[in-house]
């Protein structure tokens, strides 16, 4: 698999944006519960840590999936997959809809969690058939931004929709966006300039084996897994599920207030993943140095926030979702340094590794809360308490430590075997 340059100058770009609405409709798909989590504790009568599980799910799911779709790309292309998801992602969504039960619906999200697996994967490989190695750094971060406009879908506009039409309404309007999108897809996707669907080698098991050891054996691998992990999971944690009721009971906020914070994270997404996609095409000697920094002021910023005394003012609160914010365009870095650390055959499994890492540590993350809420809760139920979500928010502690001991340690590695003149001499081309 090598960048080319497509008949078109248009073709690359549309494929491209049929790709990114899917993953757009992916991302609204998983944040569709943020807030709609309280209305879900009454409609299936259910504690906060079973509504966790809601989400723990979803993401065990999407994590336990990425190196399986990273495979099914590179053996059936970025079309198929792409096109299964968005199916898939429909018909969970409308189960969920339609659910009346706590079982019924964990089967749904099982499935919410199946499909939105299916899609950031093939993107990433679709920017590096169709575009040059000098354009995928910003490329790929625009995909992360713009996708979390489905993130802002969830927000305010769900919240609207829910209160209007209700629970069932509400979810079988947006089951039907993908439908739409699923046969635009298959009117405008193409795996390649050539060819509307490319198929790969058949992969043995042995091969299969072979090909994720020597990605995983790579240190830039390793990093990028890291960096993934470390960066991900606070704003995850926030915009899926306990963002809304962390700002609503922890801090006093309305439910208007806690819309408008939701949307600021997302805000902070948009702004921030041009710059550092930017960033990084400048200076690609130096991305974990921008984590740290990114990742010590997000620690520092909640500190801030779960230390003031009675509610923190609306601004810091604005403040600290505006920064972890950023920690989703800082996660795409690891997609950048895994990039340039594996040949092009292997890039899709590459890419599913480090996939895993920040949802691994945003479901470990969302269990946490929801446990220590309980914990922290007298009797039960979701009169949740401002210092029980002190308790509960700052299990993000040893999410941080880990992550940074494990870049300090990899990037080291890393810088040992990444030839920087070359990495450097592409960034300029």
């Amino acid at each position: 698999m090598t960048p080319r340059t497509a008949t078109s100058p248009w073709a690359g770009l549309t494929v491209w944006l049929v790709g990114l609405s899917i993953y757009v409709l992916a991302v609204f798909h998983r944040s569709s519960l943020a807030v709609a989590g309280l209305v879900a504790t009454e409609r299936f009568d259910i504690s906060a840590s079973q509504l966790a599980t809601f989400t723990m799910l979803q993401l065990l799911v999407y994590a336990g999936m990425q190196i399986p779709v990273g495979l099914l790309v590179d053996r059936f292309g970025s079309r198929s997959v792409l096109l299964a998801g968005a199916l898939v992602l429909s018909v969970a969504q409308a189960g969920f809809a339609l659910s009346e039960s706590y079982p019924l619906a964990l089967t749904a999200r099982f499935f919410v969690g199946l499909g939105d697996a299916m899609t950031f994967i093939c993107v990433i490989r679709i920017l590096a058939v169709w575009f040059p190695a000098r354009r995928i750094p910003l490329l790929t971060q625009l995909t992360g931004t713009v996708g979390q406009l489905g993130a802002v879908g969830a927000a305010v506009p769900m919240t609207w929709a829910l209160s209007s039409f209700g629970w069932t309404r509400a979810y079988l309007v947006t089951a039907c966006f993908g439908l739409v999108l699923a046969a635009l897809g298959a009117l405008l996707l193409r795996d390649s300039p050539e060819h509307r669907n490319l198929r790969g080698t058949t992969l043995s098991l042995t091969a299969v084996r072979a090909s994720l050891a020597a990605s995983w054996a790579h240190p830039g691998t390793r990093l990028g897994f890291w960096i993934h992990f470390c960066t991900q999971s606070s704003g995850t944690a926030m915009a899926l599920l306990w963002g809304y009721p962390f700002f609503v009971k922890g801090e006093g906020r309305t439910s208007g207030e806690a819309g408008l914070l939701l949307t600021l994270i997302v805000v902070s997404v948009i702004v921030a993943g041009p710059v550092l996609g930017w960033l990084i095409a400048l200076h690609p000697w130096h991305r974990s140095s921008m984590v740290l920094v990114i990742v010590g002021v997000m620690a520092g910023v909640w500190t801030v926030v779960l230390a003031w005394p009675g509610d923190a003012p609306f601004g810091v609160l604005a403040l600290l979702a505006l920064v972890i914010g950023v920690g989703g365009p800082a996660s795409v870095i690891g997609f950048d340094v895994g990039r340039t650390s594996n040949p092009a055959a292997r890039l899709a499994s590459a890419t599913g590794i480090i996939n895993v890492a920040g949802f691994c540590a945003s479901l470990w993350l969302v269990v946490m809360i929801g446990l220590v809420l309980d914990w922290r809760t007298p009797g039960g139920g979701t009169d949740y308490s401002p210092s029980a979500f002190r308790w509960a928010m700052s299990v993000q502690y040893a999410v941080w430590a880990l992550g940074l001991a494990q870049i300090l340690r990899y990037r080291h590695q890393a810088r040992q075997v990444i030839d920087r003149g070359e990495l450097e001499a592409g960034a300029t081309t």
